[in-house]
């Protein structure tokens, strides 16, 4: 059940994140740019795949918040890193593994 909720805060958090700009300080409200990369498109969200020495950064769609797969990959990140994680998401998984959920294709 709490796996559920820290998806749906996730979730929500980077709903939020995505829409949000970035504004002069002389309240003239000029945009300046986006605070989500450009490789990251409405819908979804960048993730770190981090075991070792390996590490690389995947684009991954809204929809994977529901996966089984992936929430377990979610907790082992909570159980590694805790709720106190800050910056970019970090999964514990090789890249490989990662690469797998995306791709549909079984990882046991």
């Amino acid at each position: 059940m709490k796996l559920k909720l820290f998806a749906r805060k996730i979730q929500r958090s980077l709903s939020r994140l995505s829409a949000r700009r970035h504004y002069n300080l002389n309240d003239s409200n000029e945009e300046v740019g986006e605070v989500v990369p450009d490789d990251v498109r409405e819908g979804h969200f960048a993730v770190f795949a981090v075991k070792g020495a390996e590490m690389k950064r995947f684009t991954v769609e809204l929809h994977y918040l529901s996966n089984p797969a992936f929430l377990r990959l979610l907790e082992e990140a909570k159980e590694e890193y805790g709720f106190t994680q800050t910056g970019a998401l970090a999964v514990p998984c090789l890249p490989g593994e990662l690469q797998k959920i995306l791709e549909g294709r079984s990882t046991t």
